[in-house]
């Protein structure tokens, strides 16, 4: 069973989804129904893109045309902050993914993906900021990527801090074939130092034919990444063609192929690159048939939810819904279970709360949760 309640609705708004009942998978992949729980906490948001909880419970989130909000829990009262930057609001472009820094409490620094206008066209630009109060403050900017195009697709943008390290994830740009070159920046999960440093043991540092930025490259529009618990492993899921999404685990100068090899086609049909292999790619970790159409990405190692202990919760932004996926001890995937299927709602960005709930933006204006029942 699966009900969508309201918690905050503080202006005049479309009418709420009914409840609804969750129907079995269809017969395209596996699947079982499940019995949770989803309320709206939040709606009307402007195509919320990324968010990130705050060490105090509060949680941020972003709003593509260009505004963060703060989120009080319990309340649910969201608060416009300050000092963010100008973005560029076109096509898939705009304020995309927040990240708070780990040790928040000590530093405030939070960082911000974007697209911004330059001469050429447009791209994917890094920055961040202290945040006090309800102000970012000390604004620096720590990357922007090269070059820049008139097509406004494909930005990436997700981020990500592992031990001092921050991952950040950019799209081809609708330029498929830079996605292979390594004097660009499209295509690419790049690797700097939190203060936007160059690592000194990239993969390519060094190397006059490559930017020394580059972590691995070979990428579409990866828009989901996340350290999965007790390794260090970075998974990654990426928006493909038609049939062609991904799940992957990051090897430092590694190859993922694209547009070279993929499993995907054209939309509307026909073929892409030179097949599904080739010696010196890496093959996906999963791939989806049809695609899901990825959105972020998340790690569960709780007990709230029975059954789901080590489990991959994957985001659906054309199968609107949510992929649980379950994982082994080695990290292999195996029964799949699809949430929120006949909610009809794109499902953006997950996060797990510090209550151990799952959070979501929904449906390009909610902020939602699931919860047992």
């Amino acid at each position: 069973m699966i009900a969508l309640l309201s918690c905050a609705n503080p202006d005049p708004g479309p009418a709420l989804v009914e409840p609804v009942l969750e129907n079995a998978a269809s017969a395209s992949g596996p699947g079982e129904k499940t019995e949770i729980r989803v309320r709206t906490l939040l709606q009307w948001l402007q195509e919320p893109w990324g968010m990130d909880f705050l060490p105090d419970g509060r949680l941020l989130l972003t709003e593509k045309p260009g505004t963060m909000k703060l989120v009080a829990p319990d309340t649910w009262v969201a608060t416009e902050i300050s000092g963010v930057p100008a973005v560029a609001d076109e096509g898939q472009g705009g304020l995309l993914d927040v990240l708070v820094h780990p040790d928040f409490s000590n530093n405030q620094w939070v960082y911000l993906s974007y697209s911004i206008a330059v001469e050429g066209g447009f791209t994917t630009r890094v920055s961040r900021a202290r945040l006090r109060g309800t102000a970012l403050e000390d604004l620096e900017v720590l990357f922007t990527a090269t070059p820049a195009y008139p097509e406004r697709r494909h930005f990436g943008s997700r981020l990500l801090l592992d031990q001092g390290l921050l991952y950040i994830t950019v799209g081809d740009r609708g330029n498929r074939d830079q996605a292979q070159s390594l004097l660009t920046h499209s295509g690419k999960v790049l690797r700097l130092t939190e203060d936007g440093r160059v690592p000194a043991d990239n993969p390519f540092v060094g190397r006059d034919d490559a930017l020394p930025e580059i972590f691995t490259y070979g990428h579409r529009n990866p828009q989901g990444m996340a350290r999965r618990p007790g390794t260090r492993e970075i998974w990654t899921s990426e928006h493909g063609p038609q049939g062609g999404d991904e799940i992957n685990i990051l090897k430092a100068g590694a190859n993922y192929g694209w547009p070279v090899i993929t499993y995907g086609e054209e939309y509307g049909g026909g073929a892409i690159g030179e097949g599904t292999h080739k010696s010196g790619m890496e093959q996906p970790l999963i791939y989806y048939t049809p695609s899901l159409g990825t959105g972020g990405l998340a790690f569960y190692q709780g007990d709230v939810y029975p059954g789901w202990e080590s489990s991959l919760l994957v985001s659906g932004l054309r199968l609107a819904r949510i992929n649980r996926l379950q994982l082994d001890d080695q990290g292999r995937p195996g029964k799949e279970t699809r949430l929120l299927g006949n909610l009809n709602m794109r499902i953006r960005d997950l996060q797990i709360g510090p209550d151990g709930l799952v959070y979501a933006l929904a449906d390009r204006s909610r902020l939602i949760r699931l919860e047992p029942r």
